[in-house]
């Protein structure tokens, strides 16, 4: 009797630990509610300075001739040049210019034989999303975790991170850039129903107008990455 008592608890207690298990991986699986951001250095750096226009060179100054000298009074006198001798001086000139052209070939040779090597982006963990919705003018500014639980807006924009990166150092324009899916799927919908997407592909927090999500409701962009 104590040994089926015995069996019978342990065949509950795997079974309850089987039904936690099955629980907690469908709870990652639900997305959860957006909630504001941090502040974000990178972004506010952005939108605050963007890149500025190339400006028009400067024009030179105009400079005037210089006065000339006054003739002289009496003719002068010019001595003719030895034509040996400035034939001589002309041969040691070719001699050196043609050495030169080859030393500078070397050099150059040299430097294209080691190019500099292009700086490699960072990636971070953490994408900063800002939303919007059109009809009721709410704005969030809110984290997703890069391959991490999905983030709901608003009951129903749903946004998955799969990468964020900054620019490297020798790139011209610093940036932000995440590779993001975003769903549609209302709270209150069937149960079964899966959400429709609206949006995949790389955000850039440098130009929001490029690659944003543009929605007859909603609009949301990247605004930098965390990390």
């Amino acid at each position: 009797m104590r040994t089926r008592r015995a069996l019978t608890a342990v065949a509950v207690g795997a079974l309850l630990l089987t039904a936690g298990a099955v629980g907690a991986g469908a709870l990652m699986d639900l997305p959860q509610d957006a909630t504001p951001a941090t502040p974000d250095p990178i972004g506010d750096i952005l939108r605050a300075n963007p890149t500025p226009s190339p400006q028009p060179p400067a024009q030179a100054p105009v400079e005037t001739a210089p006065a000339g000298d006054p003739a002289p009074n009496r003719p002068i006198v010019i001595t003719p040049t030895d034509p040996v001798a400035v034939a001589q001086v002309d041969e040691k000139a070719a001699a050196l210019d043609e050495d030169e052209p080859a030393a500078d070939d070397a050099k150059a040779d040299e430097k294209a034989e080691t190019p500099a090597a292009p700086g490699r982006r960072q990636r971070r963990p953490v994408a900063v999303i800002q939303a919007i919705d059109k009809i009721t003018a709410e704005t969030m500014q809110f984290e997703v975790q890069v391959g991490g639980r999905p983030v709901r807006f608003n009951k129903s924009l749903i946004f998955s991170v799969r990468a964020c990166e900054v620019s490297a150092g020798d790139e011209q324009t610093e940036d932000a850039i995440a590779y993001v899916d975003v769903s549609l799927q209302p709270r209150g919908a069937a149960p079964g129903t899966d959400p429709r997407q609206i949006f995949r592909g790389w955000m850039f927090a440098s130009s929001p107008s490029v690659n944003g999500l543009q929605h007859p409701i909603y609009d949301a962009w990247v605004v930098g990455c965390k990390g």
